[in-house]
C-alpha cells in the first residue's frame, strides 16, 4: 500500500517524445500532487450498507491514495469493519486503511484481528487506542498506549513476511493539531507521536481543526522534536451545524462560531453549502500552501460534500464523470 506524501508525474506526458539530448538536458517538469484520502463507517446495519457502498462509487472516481475504515471501541463492530472492507478489496479499486483500536482487547485478540486483515488482503492499518468507556481502567489493559499496537503489528509484519512476499504493512497513527483532551499539554503529544514513529508508524493523520495555524505549529514542534514521519491533516466539510456541533461532542475540538452563526442564519440549504465549501477550500488550500503532504476528508458517509470541496480546490488528480448517487 503506497501513502505517500509526494506522486509527483511527468507533467509532459502524452507530448510528442524529444531528442535524447534534449532530455538529458532538459527534463520533464514535475509538479506536486497532494495525497488523497478519505475516512468512511462501516454501515450499522443492513439498511445503510447500500448507502456506504453508493458513496464509496461516488468516491473512487477521484482516485484517493486511500480510504480508511474506522472500528469502535474494544472492535464492537468489527463484523461491519470486514464487510466493508471486503466490499472496497473485491468491488472496487481502492486502497483500504482500516482503523484498528487496542483499548480494551488482548493481545491475543489483536493478533487475530490483525492476521485477519492481513489475509482479507488489507496492507494498511491506522493504529489507534480508541476511545476509553466511561468507568473504564486502562490501567488493566495490555496496550494502554497505541504505540504497543504499533509494535505488535510489526511483529506480526516479520511473522509472516512470506503472506506479504517480504512486502511492508503501511501503518498510521493519529496525533493532534489541538492539544488532545487527556494530554496535560502540546509538547506531552509531541512525545506521544514521536515515540509512535520509533515504534514503526510510518505516517500520522490529524484529527480535524479549524485553524490553519494549529497545523502549521504542530508540523514546527514535531520536527524540532525530531519526528521525521508524514504529517497528513485531517478535515470535515464544514457544511452542517449539526455535524460540525456532533463532531465537537465527540472530539472537543469546535468550528469557530461566527462560522456557525453564518450556517444558521444562511438563506436556505444552498446558501449554507456554498458558505460551508468555501470556508473548506480556504483552510485547506492554507495548509496545503504551508507544504502539508495530503488531505484527508471526514466524510460521514455523506460524499455530496467532499465532492464539491474537491471540485473547488482543483488539485488537477482526476477527471471526474458526473456519478447519479
Amino acid at each position: 500500500m503506497s501513502i505517500a506524501p509526494q506522486v509527483p508525474h511527468d507533467a509532459a506526458a502524452g507530448a510528442g517524445a524529444a531528442p535524447a539530448a534534449s532530455r538529458a538536458e532538459a527534463p520533464a517538469p514535475r509538479s506536486r500532487r497532494p495525497a488523497l484520502s478519505y475516512e468512511l463507517f462501516p454501515a450499522r446495519g443492513d439498511a445503510s450498507l447500500e448507502k456506504v457502498r453508493r458513496t464509496v462509487a461516488a468516491l473512487e472516481c477521484t482516485q484517493p491514495d486511500y480510504v480508511s475504515v474506522t472500528c469502535a471501541s474494544a472492535r464492537t463492530n468489527f463484523p461491519r469493519v470486514l464487510e466493508l472492507t471486503d466490499h472496497i478489496l473485491s468491488e472496487t479499486g481502492l486502497r483500504p486503511l482500516v482503523h484498528l483500536t487496542s483499548v480494551g482487547s488482548s493481545a491475543a485478540d489483536l493478533s487475530v484481528s490483525i492476521r485477519t486483515l492481513m489475509q482479507l488482503g488489507v496492507r494498511g492499518i491506522l493504529a489507534l487506542r480508541g476511545d476509553i468507556p466511561p468507568g473504564y481502567d486502562t490501567r488493566d489493559d495490555e496496550f494502554p498506549f497505541a504505540r504497543y499496537l504499533v509494535e505488535l503489528i510489526r511483529r506480526i509484519e516479520r511473522e509472516e513476511t512470506a503472506t506479504l512476499a517480504a512486502g511492508r504493512l503501511a501503518v498510521g497513527v493519529a496525533t493532534y493539531a489541538q492539544r488532545h483532551p487527556e494530554s496535560p499539554t502540546h509538547q506531552h503529544d509531541i512525545e506521544v507521536l514521536l515515540t509512535k514513529e520509533r515504534s514503526g508508524a510510518d505516517f500520522a493523520i490529524t484529527q480535524a481543526f479549524f485553524d490553519p495555524a494549529e497545523y502549521s505549529d504542530l508540523v514546527r514542534r514535531a520536527r524540532r522534536a525530531g519526528v521525521t514521519i508524514p504529517i497528513i491533516p485531517g478535515f470535515v466539510p464544514m457544511t452542517s451545524v449539526r455535524r460540525l456541533t456532533r463532531f465537537a461532542e465527540l472530539s472537543g475540538v469546535h468550528a469557530p462560531a461566527e462560522h456557525l452563526h453564518a450556517l444558521e442564519t444562511a438563506s436556505g440549504p444552498e446558501e449554507r453549502r456554498r458558505i460551508g465549501i468555501a470556508a473548506s477550500v480556504d483552510l485547506i488550500r492554507a495548509v496545503l500552501d504551508d507544504g502539508a503532504p495530503g488531505v484527508h476528508l471526514f466524510t460521514f458517509n455523506e460524499h455530496v460534500d467532499a465532492l464539491g470541496v474537491l471540485d473547488r480546490l482543483d488539485l488537477g488528480r482526476w477527471a471526474r464523470e458526473p456519478v447519479g448517487v
